[in-house]
């Protein structure tokens, strides 16, 4: 048996599936304990998993509600940038304390979210390590948007050369990142990266995208690559009260923004616009984001919540209104549930898209969002039956996996710590 050490980002939609799949690992009777700011630390000892907390000096209590506050008033490309300063201070930071916190907690192995930087750490202390993709995968692969764009995966000259200038731009907009990174690589005797391939595992990259929701190709996928299923374990879940006396019976729209962008009351307005008069009730869930009682009398009368069981109101759903984060995608399509998608930003549009090109939603930007426009996307995808079948194939898709198990699967295969199956 192994003992392994997580780097996470804060962020629930990362939190939940990596505890997720670290409980995996400890039915296994392998060890894991998550590294993490003080703001992370109750949930994931709430999840039944050790926590070694680092960044004390920068990240002090409260500091990642600050920085969520001011990341749900942004959108698009603003958004996008702030989150890369964001990454930036945690790679500082995880560069700085990393090394040591994994020496104390006595690690054999790394597992490492995609949106952080700590394989250096194990490359500076000599620990094998995993990349674990919580978003769709980052692929230096011109045949793949860049996640962070909205557009369809053409496989014809003039889309691979818009992939690979996209590409360029990301890598000049995280210069910044990697400026750091290699400052620290250089410092530690190791050879600065050059290409941003580097960045990821030479053992695996496992994603817990369903291979049934990536774009469709041709030729091999990218070597290293594993697709996986959902990292969901819904017992791992907070208990949340919840009004159930007050579901009507109606057909049921379920209406998030997730936890990280969803302070915005003009969209949460705009929803609630564009669903009144249609027969079906609407529970908007804020995620955190707001009072419900600021945003005060709301057309239609919907149920407003700060949070809802989401695994619990998706078995119930006819619809889901979403930003387009995979985790909510993917527990939306293991119930079979179509989507009206409105990305904001971040992994967001490219989520979107990978749903648009597999018949499941209809997007909406959220620059031409408004009432008319989301009301009649809203209609479409009710009254469609082909949303809803190409939901519930999706569903049969992942019904087939059991993401964490065979995520674990790989690791142990991967790091030879069990002979299981062969890798595919």
């Amino acid at each position: 048996m192994a003992r392994f050490g997580a780097f996470c980002f804060p962020g629930t939609g990362h939190l939940n599936p990596m505890t997720a799949l670290a409980h995996s690992l400890q039915l296994r009777g392998h060890e894991v304990s998550i590294f993490g700011i003080a703001d992370t630390e109750a949930g994931v000892r709430a999840a039944g998993i050790e926590f070694h907390r680092i960044g004390a000096e920068d990240y002090p209590p409260g500091t990642l509600k600050r920085l969520d506050e001011h990341l749900a008033r942004l959108k698009g490309i603003a958004a996008f940038r702030f989150t890369l300063e964001r990454v930036r201070n945690s790679t500082r930071m995880i560069l700085r304390d990393g090394p040591e916190a994994v020496r104390t907690a006595n690690v054999e192995a790394l597992l490492v979210d995609e949106a952080e930087f700590a394989g250096n750490v194990a490359d500076h202390l000599g620990l094998p390590w995993i990349s674990i993709a919580l978003i769709p995968p980052l692929l230096p692969d011109d045949r793949f948007p860049p996640f962070w764009l909205g557009w369809p995966a053409g496989q014809d000259r003039l889309s691979r050369l818009r992939n690979r200038l996209a590409i360029h731009l990301l890598l000049r907009i995280a210069t910044p990142i990697f400026r750091e990174v290699n400052q620290q690589r250089s410092a530690w005797g190791l050879k600065p990266h050059t290409r941003p391939d580097e960045g990821l595992s030479p053992l695996a990259q496992i994603t817990q995208l369903p291979e049934a929701l990536e774009f469709e190709i041709r030729g091999k996928k990218p070597a290293g690559l594993h697709y996986t299923g959902p990292f969901v374990h819904a017992q791992q879940r907070p208990a949340i009260d919840f009004p159930w006396d007050r579901l009507d019976g109606r057909p049921l729209i379920y209406a998030s923004l997730g936890t990280l962008q969803n302070g915005s009351e003009v969209i949460f307005r705009t929803i609630t616009d564009a669903c009144a008069g249609l027969g079906a009730q609407l529970l908007i869930s804020l995620g955190g984001g707001l009072d419900p009682v600021r945003l005060g009398k709301l057309a239609g009368d919907p149920l407003v919540v700060r949070f809802a069981p989401q695994l619990e109101i998706l078995k119930r759903a006819a619809l889901v209104i979403t930003h387009a984060g995979l985790n909510t995608v993917l527990e939306s399509l293991s119930e079979g549930v179509p989507l009206v998608a409105v990305p904001l930003g971040n992994d967001q549009p490219g989520v979107a898209a990978r749903l648009k090109a597999r018949g499941a939603c209809v997007v909406v930007s959220r620059r031409r969002l408004n009432p008319a426009r989301l009301r009649k996307a809203v209609m479409l995808v009710l009254q469609d039956a082909r949303y809803r079948e190409a939901a519930q194939v999706l569903q049969r898709a992942i019904q087939q996996l059991d993401g964490p198990d065979r995520a674990a699967d790989l690791i142990e295969q991967v790091l030879k710590l069990r002979s299981t199956q062969p890798l595919a």
